[in-house]
Protein backbone atom coordinates (compact mmCIF):
# COMPACT_ATOMS: atom_id res chain seq x y z
CA UNK A 1 0.00 0.00 0.00
CA UNK A 2 1.51 3.32 -1.08
CA UNK A 3 1.91 6.33 1.19
CA UNK A 4 -0.66 8.31 -0.78
CA UNK A 5 -3.34 5.66 -0.29
CA UNK A 6 -2.54 5.51 3.45
CA UNK A 7 -2.92 9.29 3.65
CA UNK A 8 -6.22 9.10 1.76
CA UNK A 9 -7.50 6.42 4.17
CA UNK A 10 -6.52 8.51 7.20
CA UNK A 11 -8.00 11.61 5.61
CA UNK A 12 -11.24 9.75 4.84
CA UNK A 13 -11.50 8.43 8.41
CA UNK A 14 -10.77 11.81 9.95
CA UNK A 15 -13.10 13.65 7.53
CA UNK A 16 -10.41 16.23 6.84
CA UNK A 17 -10.46 18.80 4.09
CA UNK A 18 -7.43 20.76 2.96
CA UNK A 19 -8.36 24.31 1.96
CA UNK A 20 -5.98 26.73 0.26
CA UNK A 21 -6.90 30.38 0.77
CA UNK A 22 -5.20 32.83 -1.56
CA UNK A 23 -5.78 36.21 -3.17
CA UNK A 24 -3.97 39.50 -3.58
CA UNK A 25 -2.49 41.19 -0.54
CA UNK A 26 -4.89 43.25 1.58
CA UNK A 27 -7.94 41.19 0.55
CA UNK A 28 -8.33 40.16 4.22
CA UNK A 29 -7.76 36.41 3.96
CA UNK A 30 -6.45 36.08 7.52
CA UNK A 31 -9.34 38.14 8.88
CA UNK A 32 -11.78 35.68 7.24
CA UNK A 33 -10.04 32.66 8.81
CA UNK A 34 -10.01 34.25 12.27
CA UNK A 35 -13.61 35.47 11.98
CA UNK A 36 -14.97 32.06 10.91
CA UNK A 37 -13.16 30.55 13.91
CA UNK A 38 -14.57 33.15 16.35
CA UNK A 39 -11.19 34.70 17.09
CA UNK A 40 -10.19 38.33 17.66
CA UNK A 41 -9.76 40.24 14.40
CA UNK A 42 -8.87 43.66 15.84
CA UNK A 43 -5.09 43.46 15.20
CA UNK A 44 -3.88 41.62 12.11
CA UNK A 45 -0.56 42.05 10.31
CA UNK A 46 0.08 41.22 6.65
CA UNK A 47 0.87 37.52 6.20
CA UNK A 48 4.52 37.19 5.18
CA UNK A 49 4.48 33.54 4.26
CA UNK A 50 1.58 31.42 5.47
CA UNK A 51 -0.62 30.54 8.43
CA UNK A 52 -2.15 27.13 9.03
CA UNK A 53 -5.39 26.97 10.96
CA UNK A 54 -7.30 23.80 11.86
CA UNK A 55 -11.01 24.44 12.33
CA UNK A 56 -13.79 22.04 13.22
CA UNK A 57 -16.64 22.97 10.91
CA UNK A 58 -19.86 20.99 10.85
CA UNK A 59 -18.69 17.36 11.06
CA UNK A 60 -15.40 18.03 9.27
CA UNK A 61 -11.91 19.19 10.16
CA UNK A 62 -10.75 21.98 7.87
CA UNK A 63 -7.04 22.51 7.50
CA UNK A 64 -6.79 25.99 6.07
CA UNK A 65 -3.57 27.21 4.48
CA UNK A 66 -3.79 31.00 4.48
CA UNK A 67 -1.00 32.18 2.18
CA UNK A 68 0.22 35.76 1.85
CA UNK A 69 -0.71 37.62 -1.33
CA UNK A 70 2.13 40.09 -1.80
CA UNK A 71 3.59 40.08 -5.29
CA UNK A 72 6.92 38.72 -3.98
CA UNK A 73 5.16 35.72 -2.35
CA UNK A 74 2.80 34.70 -5.18
CA UNK A 75 5.41 32.57 -6.95
CA UNK A 76 5.47 30.36 -3.83
CA UNK A 77 1.74 29.60 -3.94
CA UNK A 78 2.48 26.50 -6.03
CA UNK A 79 4.20 24.95 -2.99
CA UNK A 80 0.78 24.58 -1.34
CA UNK A 81 -1.19 22.95 -4.20
CA UNK A 82 -0.67 19.30 -3.21
CA UNK A 83 -3.67 17.60 -1.54
CA UNK A 84 -5.88 20.72 -1.93
CA UNK A 85 -9.57 19.83 -1.77
CA UNK A 86 -10.91 23.37 -1.87
CA UNK A 87 -9.61 26.70 -3.04
CA UNK A 88 -10.82 29.99 -1.60
CA UNK A 89 -9.96 33.01 -3.74
CA UNK A 90 -10.50 36.27 -1.85
CA UNK A 91 -11.15 39.45 -3.84
CA UNK A 92 -11.01 42.97 -2.41
CA UNK A 93 -14.21 44.24 -4.04
CA UNK A 94 -13.29 47.82 -3.20
CA UNK A 95 -9.85 47.72 -4.90
CA UNK A 96 -11.07 48.35 -8.44
CA UNK A 97 -7.67 49.41 -9.79
CA UNK A 98 -6.16 45.96 -9.06
CA UNK A 99 -8.96 43.79 -10.45
CA UNK A 100 -6.96 43.06 -13.62
CA UNK A 101 -4.08 41.76 -11.43
CA UNK A 102 -6.65 39.74 -9.51
CA UNK A 103 -8.02 38.18 -12.72
CA UNK A 104 -4.50 37.45 -14.00
CA UNK A 105 -3.46 35.65 -10.79
CA UNK A 106 -6.71 33.66 -10.56
CA UNK A 107 -6.41 32.60 -14.22
CA UNK A 108 -2.87 31.36 -13.55
CA UNK A 109 -4.02 29.42 -10.48
CA UNK A 110 -6.82 27.74 -12.39
CA UNK A 111 -4.35 26.48 -15.02
CA UNK A 112 -2.59 24.40 -12.34
CA UNK A 113 -3.21 20.72 -12.90
CA UNK A 114 -2.82 19.93 -9.17
CA UNK A 115 -5.80 22.21 -8.45
CA UNK A 116 -8.02 20.91 -11.26
CA UNK A 117 -10.31 18.90 -8.97
CA UNK A 118 -10.52 21.47 -6.18
CA UNK A 119 -13.84 23.21 -5.47
CA UNK A 120 -13.50 26.97 -5.92
CA UNK A 121 -15.11 29.51 -3.61
CA UNK A 122 -14.63 33.15 -4.56
CA UNK A 123 -15.24 35.56 -1.72
CA UNK A 124 -16.10 39.04 -3.04
CA UNK A 125 -14.93 40.61 0.22
CA UNK A 126 -15.41 44.10 1.63
CA UNK A 127 -19.06 44.34 0.62
CA UNK A 128 -19.51 46.61 3.65
CA UNK A 129 -17.37 49.33 1.99
CA UNK A 130 -19.16 52.03 0.00
CA UNK A 131 -18.44 51.74 -3.73
CA UNK A 132 -17.45 48.05 -3.66
CA UNK A 133 -18.36 46.03 -6.71
CA UNK A 134 -21.14 43.46 -6.26
CA UNK A 135 -20.42 39.72 -6.60
CA UNK A 136 -22.08 39.83 -10.07
CA UNK A 137 -19.80 42.68 -11.15
CA UNK A 138 -16.74 40.82 -9.80
CA UNK A 139 -17.86 37.67 -11.67
CA UNK A 140 -18.00 39.68 -14.92
CA UNK A 141 -14.52 41.19 -14.43
CA UNK A 142 -13.06 37.77 -13.59
CA UNK A 143 -14.97 36.21 -16.54
CA UNK A 144 -16.15 33.36 -14.32
CA UNK A 145 -18.79 32.27 -16.85
CA UNK A 146 -15.92 31.30 -19.20
CA UNK A 147 -14.39 28.97 -16.62
CA UNK A 148 -14.02 25.25 -17.36
CA UNK A 149 -17.49 23.74 -16.93
CA UNK A 150 -16.04 20.79 -14.99
CA UNK A 151 -14.94 23.11 -12.16
CA UNK A 152 -17.29 23.42 -9.20
CA UNK A 153 -17.37 27.09 -8.20
CA UNK A 154 -19.43 29.75 -6.49
CA UNK A 155 -18.98 33.46 -5.80
CA UNK A 156 -20.28 34.85 -2.51
CA UNK A 157 -20.33 38.46 -1.37
CA UNK A 158 -18.97 38.85 2.14
CA UNK A 159 -17.45 41.12 4.73
CA UNK A 160 -14.55 39.78 6.77
CA UNK A 161 -15.14 42.72 9.10
CA UNK A 162 -18.82 41.97 9.90
CA UNK A 163 -18.76 38.24 9.10
CA UNK A 164 -21.65 38.60 6.64
CA UNK A 165 -21.59 35.92 3.91
CA UNK A 166 -18.78 33.86 5.45
CA UNK A 167 -20.96 31.00 6.70
CA UNK A 168 -22.82 30.87 3.38
CA UNK A 169 -19.52 30.50 1.52
CA UNK A 170 -17.99 27.95 3.88
CA UNK A 171 -21.24 25.93 3.97
CA UNK A 172 -21.23 25.67 0.17
CA UNK A 173 -17.51 24.83 -0.02
CA UNK A 174 -17.63 22.13 2.65
CA UNK A 175 -20.76 20.53 1.16
CA UNK A 176 -19.30 20.61 -2.36
CA UNK A 177 -16.04 19.00 -1.25
CA UNK A 178 -17.91 16.42 0.85
CA UNK A 179 -20.10 15.47 -2.10
CA UNK A 180 -16.96 14.68 -4.13
CA UNK A 181 -14.69 13.12 -1.49
CA UNK A 182 -16.97 11.49 1.05
CA UNK A 183 -19.45 9.96 -1.35
CA UNK A 184 -20.02 6.95 0.90
CA UNK A 185 -19.64 8.74 4.23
Amino acid sequence: MGLLSIIRKIKHKEKEMCILMVGLDNSRKTTIVLKINGEDTSVISPTLGFNIKTINYQKYTLIIWDVGGQKTIRSYWRNYFEQTDGLIWVVDSSDIRRLNDCKYELDNLLKEERLSGASLLIFANKQDIQGSLSPDEIAKVLKLEAMDKARHWRIVGCSAYTGEGLLEGFDWLVQDIASRIYVLG
